[in-house]
């Protein structure tokens, strides 16, 4: 059995994974106006329903990927039994609190800021 010894590198991997499925909401819109699949009246329109309505589906969407990614590492470095997880307890809740952590930080800098700004350049919403 490893230790779990996580490096910046892959605490910002399971992060951001999750945070941009979260932020599809908006981020999906953009795309398909960006690629000419849409006008910006409908992608505009699009963001507003999928905000709007389904907005904690995409964020329930993006902790549940957190999750598996999270067990998923987890398996990866060894931890594949009760015993084990309960052996580096302490260690297993600090990086589930890093990465919860990084993913809220990164979803809210990714959604309500890169994304807000490309929209408002595109004309998209404003």
């Amino acid at each position: 059995m490893s230790e779990i010894q996580p490096n910046k590198k892959e605490v910002f991997l399971l992060s951001s994974i999750s945070a941009f499925i979260a932020s599809l909401c908006c981020f999906t819109p953009l795309i398909l106006f960006l690629l000419g699949l849409s006008t910006a009246s409908f992608a505009s329109g699009l963001a507003d329903v999928f905000y709007g309505q389904y907005k904690w589906l995409f964020r329930l969407a993006g902790v549940l990927s957190l999750l598996v990614a999270f067990i998923i590492y987890l398996r990866h470095k060894g931890v594949c039994t009760l015993d084990q997880a309960k052996r580096q307890r302490n260690k297993i809740i600090n990086l589930a609190l890093i990465v919860f952590i990084t993913a809220v930080v990164l979803y809210l800098i990714w959604l309500y800021v890169v994304v807000e700004y490309v929209g408002l350049f595109l004309g998209l919403w404003g």
